[in-house]
């Protein structure tokens, strides 16, 4: 069987993670995501557990889902009630889901420390809630809890717990690593005795990142026998996390050849990575592996030069396979062939003298504090002046920023900002939170009346580094920008000893970025339509020909 089912657990288990907290709207907007990525199920969470869970599941029965099942999650009854009389089943049942998860203790300890139950008592709370929702013809699954530790403590009865799921009519057995403490060659030996045990059971694996293991217990646990896997996107869940379906389906797929998402859905996976952590508000893990922006960043000329031969020199993977991009990162560290591979975009030859002499300039400006692989747009700047193919849209005639603290004690920042376009001269000023906001305030609306177009561009997230801290407030700081507009997104750099001198220099580079490319676009699309123009010409001037003849 080539098929491997993906169960995604990021609004349930994932939502346990410190610092992620999913409105009912973010749930239900990953929820589309997931089901167009392809995920086979999709745990919304715990019914019974709070409000919004509860609302989850009366709003997610409005979506159209073209593939996913949606799963509640709950426990077996408790030990001193019926199935029928227990709230948790009860909630799971008005949930009105296709598929239950139930999970239940699989460890002794667990059972009589915990739950403070005989375990026999154990095995009717397991045998009772899931023979009760076969009966309401839901599709269930188990999830056996503290499994490996338990087997290695008390392999008998782990084995016994997984026998009473499966007499009972579980559609699946999964296999949890809750502490996620377990070894990979652990998990081999461990999943290949229960497949002998436990015979045509759909077996299923969920292991939490504890050892830093998860992906590769998951890996190996599809090795011997395993046929659905249980993680979270980008790896979200509680203390160091879940298995990461972002690093596990692209292995099962591109590298031991299963069939897991539907045709297409594997190159969504970057986009969903970080539009999950887009609505978590967390800033994405900039080297996380497949999907992270820098999982196909190459920056050593002698690495950017093979690439550029041969991709397999220095990637695994194309990077388009799980819609990524290669980056080509600048620094000091680069060659010639880096370089060029940055500037083709302007179809020149391989002009050593001028390569060098770019190269030369990124070298002598990081000397000085500045940073190109995260400032690109401010690298193509440099490069535009290198070759002369740069245009200044504005010249700085003068700024000046001044901070003032009033009696009610709150900072007043103004920022006054004379440039001149085209020989007219405009005089701006504005107030702003702070020097910087302020200053950039001033800058757009002295430039929006002869540039428009600005105002559709917004800044949106600003760093400041200081670079030689012993120099105390002397020292020099490097201040990234990102700006975006309606079309992408582009980093610009400045540094200085001074802060607001280096924001006005990123500043400065991302107006002009946006300018030329807006330039640039509106020449690509005259040249079009003039080409489409003389193109209609001509059939014309054809069909007028056929007609006299």
């Amino acid at each position: 069987m080539n098929r491997i089912f993906i169960y995604d657990t990021t609004l349930r288990d994932g939502s346990q993670g410190e610092g992620i907290s999913f409105s009912l709207q973010d749930k239900l907007a990953i929820t589309l995501k997931l089901d167009d990525l392809g995920v086979d199920y999709i745990e919304g969470g715990y019914p019974i557990a709070n409000p919004k869970d509860e609302s989850y599941f009366q709003e997610v029965k409005s979506l159209r889902l073209r593939h996913a099942k949606i799963a509640a999650f709950g426990s077996t009854r408790r030990a001193d009630k019926r199935v029928t009389d227990d709230k948790n089943v009860n909630a799971l049942l008005m949930a009105e889901t296709p598929v239950v998860t139930i999970v239940g203790k699989s460890w002794d300890f667990q059972v009589t420390d915990v739950l403070k139950v005989s375990l026999d008592e154990n095995l009717k709370m397991v045998s009772d809630t899931i023979a009760y929702f076969k009966a309401k013809n839901r599709e269930v699954f188990f999830d056996a809890e503290h499994f490996f530790d338990g087997y290695k403590k008390n392999r008998e009865y782990a084995l016994k717990v997984l026998s009473a799921a499966q007499s009972s009519g579980a559609d699946a057995i999964v296999l949890c690593d809750t502490n996620g403490g377990s070894l990979p060659a652990e998990i081999a030996g461990i999943v290949k005795d229960v497949r002998e045990k436990i015979k045509g059971a759909l077996l299923s694996i969920h292991v939490h990142n504890d050892g830093d293991l998860a992906v590769a217990n998951t890996l190996v646990a599809v090795d011997n026998g395993v046929r659905q896997v249980q993680g979270t996107i980008n790896g979200f869940g509680e203390r160091c996390g879940n298995a990461d379906l972002c690093s596990i389906i692209p292995n099962l797929v591109l590298k031991k050849g299963y069939h897991c998402l539907g045709d297409g859905g594997l190159k969504k996976l970057t986009e969903v990575s970080r539009y999950v952590y887009e609505v978590a508000n967390l800033l994405l893990r900039s080297n996380q592996p497949f999907v992270g922006t820098s999982a196909f960043a190459h920056k050593g000329g002698l690495h950017v030069n093979a690439i550029q031969k041969k991709r397999e020199t220095y990637e695994h993977i194309p990077p388009e396979s799980v819609g990524n991009e290669r980056k080509i990162l600048i620094s000091e560290l680069s060659g010639s062939s880096t370089i060029l591979a940055k500037i083709e975009k302007f179809n020149l030859t391989h002009d050593s003298n001028l390569m060098r002499a770019i190269l030369e300039e990124v070298q002598n400006l990081e000397n000085e504090g500045y940073q190109f692989e995260s400032a690109e747009a401010s690298f193509e700047l440099l490069a535009r002046k290198k070759i002369g193919r740069y245009k200044s849209f504005f010249d700085l005639e003068g700024f000046r920023v001044i901070v003032e603290k009033r009696e009610n004690g709150l900072p007043v920042t103004e920022a006054t900002v004379k440039v001149k376009v085209d020989g007219v001269q405009e005089l701006s000023a504005s107030e702003g939170a702070g020097p910087v906001n302020a200053l950039d305030s001033a800058l757009r609306k002295a430039l929006e009346r002869f540039y428009p177009s600005l105002k559709d561009m917004k800044l949106v997230d600003y760093k400041v580094r200081v670079i030689n801290p012993r120099k105390g407030t002397a020292a020099k700081v490097r201040v990234i920008i990102e700006s975006q507009d309606k079309e992408g997104v582009w980093n610009t750099v400045g540094v200085s000893e001074n802060l607001i001198d280096a924001s006005w220099h990123a500043l400065v580079d991302s107006i002009e970025y946006k300018l030329l490319k807006e330039q640039e676009d509106g020449g690509r699309r005259q040249a079009y339509a003039q080409r489409k123009r003389v193109e209609y010409k001509l059939l014309k001037e054809q069909e007028s020909g056929v007609k006299k003849t």
